[in-house]
């Protein structure tokens, strides 16, 4: 897997990750158009794979409302929300969280991840999981980094598994998506799994 090159910026503007083609970064007020014009394009790709978008899924008071929480949970160390940027063009093509971070006996995180129709089946999706996966194992030093998907979601299991993801098993009604309560498979994959490749260089 290749090693993620980062840098920590100041505040709760969190660190930017470098993989191979993509650059992760944290949301900022700025990214509101790009955000909301990609989520509408890719409305009717998205809906079935996530829960129910509110009525002002995509205004801006719901845009600003996310990003507070974003730095919050990024004050406290509990969740790292990315937006995945392609290196080449600048374009913003997804997003990518670390969540649900447990520290002491668990060191466990949960992973999350879109990308927009526009940009799907190019993997970028396979290169963010992968270089955010350096960033939780050398960097924050979780012991295990899980991933859910419902079993229809067959694009999104063959990326998890190509990251190193394996199956555990399968979780019943356990998210609800689009509405309904929805059957998961269980993935995950440990840092043992992928060989213990040692903290990223620094790009400062």
């Amino acid at each position: 897997m290749p090693m993620a090159l980062f840098d920590w910026k100041s505040g709760n503007s969190g660190p930017v990750l470098h993989g191979p083609g993509v650059i992760l970064r944290a949301p900022r007020a700025l990214d509101y158009h790009p955000w909301a014009d990609l989520r509408e394009a890719s409305r009717d790709y998205l809906q079935p794979w996530e829960p129910a978008w509110g009525e002002d899924d995509l205004s801006r008071a719901a845009f600003k409302r996310r990003l507070s929480i974003y730095d919050r949970e990024m004050e406290l160390g509990t969740a790292y929300p990315f937006f995945v940027i392609d290196e080449a063009t600048g374009a913003l093509t997804g997003a990518i969280t670390l969540s649900n971070i447990r520290r002491g006996v668990a060191e466990t995180g949960t992973l999350g991840y879109w990308i927009g129709r526009p940009y799907a089946g190019e993997g970028r999706g396979t290169a963010a999981v992968e270089t955010l996966l350096d960033f939780a194992f050398d960097n924050l030093m979780l012991h295990r980094v899980e991933a859910a998907c419902v079993p229809h979601n067959h694009a999104s299991k063959r990326v998890l598994e190509k990251a190193g993801f394996r199956h555990e098993g399968t979780a019943k009604a356990y998210l609800k998506i689009n509405g309904v309560w929805a059957d998961h498979l269980l993935f995950a994959v440990l840092e043992s799994d992928l060989g213990g490749r040692g903290l990223p260089e620094s790009t400062l």
